[in-house]
């Protein structure tokens, strides 16, 4: 079975998430970019993927087409056991573009998809092709945007609560906020406070300190830049909190840097942006081998978030799934992977990632 094509589509989906709201700068972002990677092989199957985008889908894009489709167009499609040396290939063949970023975005989406093809080739979902299934249905947490005011991320919290959501991430660098959302929620539901890195070491620790009584599960990624894992060990030591960190992370080298600095107590690969699932199955192993907790980043709703429930059926941690909290104008996957009334996702069960996406849905939201 040959490669035959490898497409990207950037489909757009408009979203309102309320009081909240995602900027870029000072640009206020009210649509997801989601860029969705069709490989076809000359058999007539089809895998999808799902490359990390954000708000530079067109980049993204490009490095599919320019990059990506290039180093995988007639190419045997590998089994499951030769996908990994498959995928070492390809990120030799483009070291020199970089080993992070919208390089291992591409190829994260690549690798979905061939995980996705191999799933289907054998007739079985993703999770049942990797191991053993443990759970069927992921409990999932409300990943809310940002939204500064205490009194309405209390609001938030409450009505994401009310809708069945059994624990809660806010986007806030403020004490207030983070008082208000416990208040809210009460003293026994999990309560999450990622800063998207802010803030310096003294400033973090700070932070760390003044939120504790509050008892969040942990802070991610309180410090810049990202990468000083050094520093991000000193606030986890001396802050008193838990510490996560890693959806800016790619490939298990970095993360093993991360642990081996004690950076963290619990490691977030992002299976868009890590190097798809290849890389995200030997970050899991390399945490259990550290003693650090799994976290993943999933924020994203398109093949990216299939895959990361494939995967967190693997393990029975009581890991919850990222979930943003909005409301989208339209689901790739006819509304069955929402949130249902007792907060969880079911995993899906037919052939490789599980579902099919709505092409109605792609065509009636693809960007110009």
């Amino acid at each position: 079975m040959l490669i035959t094509e490898v497409r990207a589509h950037h489909i757009r989906i408009p979203y309102d998430a309320g009081v909240a709201s995602f900027k870029q700068g000072a640009s206020a972002i009210a649509a997801l970019d989601i860029v969705v990677v069709e490989v076809s092989t000359d058999v007539g199957l089809t895998g999808w993927g799902d490359a990390f985008s954000y708000v530079c889908p067109k980049t993204t894009c490009a490095a599919i087409d320019e990059m990506i489709a290039p180093q995988a167009r007639g190419l045997e499609v590998p089994d499951a056991a030769g996908i990994p040396a498959f995928m070492e290939n390809i990120q030799r063949n483009l070291h020199l573009f970089g080993r992070y970023g919208i390089t291992m975005f591409a190829i994260s989406g690549l690798d979905i998809a061939l995980w996705d093809l191999t799933a289907r080739v054998q007739g079985v979902p993703l999770h049942r092709l990797i191991g053993q299934t443990k759970r069927t249905r992921i409990p999932a947490y409300a990943s809310l945007l940002r939204i500064g005011t205490p009194e309405l991320v209390a609001d938030e919290c409450r009505t994401a609560r009310s809708q069945g959501y059994g624990a809660i991430k806010l986007h806030e660098t403020t004490t207030p906020a983070v008082f208000a959302a416990r208040q809210a929620i009460g003293a026994g539901i999990p309560l999450m406070v990622d800063l998207n890195c802010p803030m310096d070491g003294v400033a973090a620790i700070s932070f760390a300190q003044a939120c504790r009584e509050a008892a969040p599960m942990f802070l991610e990624e309180p410090v810049w830049p990202p990468e000083d894992f050094a520093t991000l060990a000193e606030v986890r030591s001396k802050g008193g909190l838990n510490v996560a960190a890693g959806e800016n992370a790619c490939t298990v080298h970095q993360f093993r840097q991360m642990m081996t600095a004690g950076a963290v107590s619990h490691a977030q690969p992002s299976v868009t942006k890590v190097g798809g699932i290849t890389e995200y199955l030997k970050v899991a192993t390399l945490a259990d081998e550290q003693g650090v907790r799994l976290a993943p980043h999933s924020p994203y709703f398109g093949p990216g978030l299939l895959a990361t429930l494939q995967l967190m059926s693997l393990r029975d941690d009581g890991t919850f799934v990222e979930v943003f909290y909005m409301k989208r104008a339209a689901c790739l996957w006819r509304g069955r992977i929402d949130v249902d009334a007792g907060g969880c996702i079911a995993v899906p069960e037919g052939p490789g990632l599980g579902y099919e996406p709505d092409r109605e849905v792609m065509e009636r939201y693809r960007a110009a």
